[in-house]
């Protein structure tokens, strides 16, 4: 039998193995391996990562399918449990967002669905929770791990002939990098410490936001009555504030109906976007910025007539895309968006050009791999952040929430610009905001700006960079590195490494090449593309192999 490694258990891996039993896949020996005690949540969704507060930020309409769609597992659960997840089943539907910890229980009862089907085939599958992954390494005959557990001393080997690299997020350690400054939010327990003082968190999208809720609910409580959601302070906190940073000090947008399933584009396409990349012109990105321009002129001629006219470019775009934002009060803003949010799922409309972003970004984020360094800082400075912010729309809740927070004097938002700094070596604890006519102290800082991008020196398995198997990826063979070198199915290569040895679909290392692949139809997406070429694998097939292009 072929001898297949998987490491890490969360959605990625979930819909590798989902994607093995669609096509019916045989003959496979399967070893997942999992450091945590429990299969299937990932880090986004398991409870010692997660605070109860944080919602999920996609709905069950838009989750990937699976054996069972998030709804239907949940009106199988007992009210018990659902009372423990958060949950109140009489006002859930498919475009509900529910907790994370709750969307964690499904994939953990999906993981085992899934498992036993691939059983039925007759493929031998181990799931193996509580080991890490400690080092992996190439070997003549295969791919060598090196495994531990939680037992001194107990470490074992074993041989594989493929190797899935599924590790998700990578958070620094520790998290609390020097008193009062904490390097991520992650996990969340480790806000735990944090008094009711004045509290910097730098961003302002999801990550942010989870911050958030999770002090705020340390030091009151949201309760919902007839004039929607309050927050109460809790004894003590009388100091507790939070202040958001970022760059524009904006916040998301609330949740927007949209058509599901996505209808196609008609002129922004994968193949009129393909066939640019092939030409390998210079202008790339601007090529491709006329066709996003073109989609939004059909769909929606009087947004494209104010934004993008005859003759704007990615900067234009951008700046014109967030003018209206950055000259408002974001709490004002955000209660008019929420307001226009809720009427159009009461009516099931959509802006033709909220639509018309949402559906382009999978599509434009396939030339980032054939951007030179100065198109590619272009493309990350104009375009990625407007259709970052075209699907990064966050639950009403969550914005009821933050405007409750704001009510009560207890949140608000700077916007750094290019004229404040943050000064941490000037103070014992926490950071310093230093701007014009600005000097202000606050005790805590909290880094809540997501996952960056990383690179070959913080790949977790030193033998691997050893031996020159994993290496940087330059776009010009210099320059700033994009992740590490894989192709389009996602397989590292390397010289003298055979194609199909090792594949990575671990977030941090692929972001560089896939600026969008977060969230779960990323999962989804990329983990057809894996599943197909091992299927083909186990089969002895030599069939077309679909790539991350052809599928997202």
């Amino acid at each position: 039998m072929r001898s297949i490694a998987f490491i890490g258990a969360g959605p990625t891996t979930l819909y590798t193995l989902s994607e093995l039993l669609r096509l019916g896949a045989r003959g496979g020996r399967f070893v997942v391996f999992e450091a945590r005690s429990s299969a299937g949540q990932g880090m986004p969704y398991r409870a010692d990562w997660n605070d109860p507060a944080m919602l999920a930020n996609i709905a069950g309409a838009e989750i990937p399918p699976l054996a069972q769609t998030l709804l239907s597992w949940l009106q199988t659960q007992a009210a018990p449990e659902l009372s423990g997840l958060g949950v109140d089943l009489g006002r859930v539907d498919d475009r509900t967002f529910v907790p994370r910890l709750a969307l964690g229980r499904y994939f953990e009862a999906q993981f085992e669905t899934i498992v036993a089907g691939l059983q039925a085939l007759g493929n031998v599958v181990e799931v193996r929770t509580g080991q890490r992954v400690a080092d992996i390494s190439r070997r003549p005959d295969g791919m060598r791990l090196t495994c531990t557990t939680s037992r001194p001393g107990d470490v074992t080997q074993a041989l594989f002939d493929q190797v899935v690299l599924a590790t998700g997020h990578q958070w620094p350690s520790p998290c609390l990098a020097r008193p009062g400054c904490f390097r991520s939010p992650w996990p969340a327990s480790a806000l735990a410490v944090v008094g009711p003082v004045d509290i910097a968190v730098r961003g302002s999208s999801l990550s942010a936001i989870d911050t958030v809720f999770a002090l705020a609910q340390r030091h009151g409580t949201f309760v919902t009555g007839p004039d929607g959601v309050v927050y109460r302070p809790g004894p003590g906190s009388g100091s507790f504030r939070v202040t958001l940073m970022s760059r524009k000090g904006l916040l998301p947008e609330a949740d927007f109906y949209f058509p599901l399933p996505h209808a196609p584009t008609d002129i922004c396409t994968p193949d009129a976007v393909d066939s640019l990349i092939r030409e390998g012109r210079q202008t790339l990105l601007d090529d491709v910025f006329d066709l996003v321009r073109g989609e939004l002129e059909l769909v929606d001629p009087g947004y494209a007539a104010a934004h993008c006219p005859e003759g704007s470019t990615v900067e234009t775009f951008a700046e014109a895309y967030f003018a209206e934002r950055v000259a408002c009060d974001p709490f004002t803003w955000a209660r008019r968006n929420l307001a226009d949010a809720r009427a159009g799922h009461a009516a099931r409309s959509a802006a033709p050009w909220r639509d018309a972003l949402l559906r382009l970004h999978e599509i434009v984020a396939r030339i980032a791999p054939y951007l030179d360094d100065q198109a590619f800082e272009r493309f990350s400075g104009t375009l990625k952040p407007v259709l970052v912010d075209a699907y990064g729309a966050v639950p009403h809740e969550s914005v009821e929430r933050l405007l409750a927070l704001h009510d009560a004097g207890k949140l608000a938002i700077i916007a750094l610009g290019e004229d404040h700094a943050l000064d941490f070596e000037g103070v014992t604890s926490g950071v310093q905001l230093i701007g014009p006519g600005v000097r202000r102290r606050f005790p805590v800082f909290v880094d809540a700006t997501g996952q960056k991008p990383l690179g070959a020196l913080e790949f977790p398995f030193l033998t691997l960079l050893q031996q020159g198997i994993v290496r940087d990826a330059f776009a010009d063979g210099e320059g700033p590195a994009r992740g590490i070198e894989i192709d389009e199915c996602f397989r590292v290569v390397a010289p003298g490494l055979e194609p199909d040895r090792l594949y990575c679909l671990s977030l941090p290392f692929i972001m560089g090449r896939h600026p969008f692949a977060q969230g779960l139809t990323s999962s989804h997406a990329m983990g057809r593309v894996v599943a197909r070429r091992l299927a083909a694998l186990l089969s002895s097939g030599a069939g077309k192999v679909d790539t991350w292009a052809a599928v997202a």
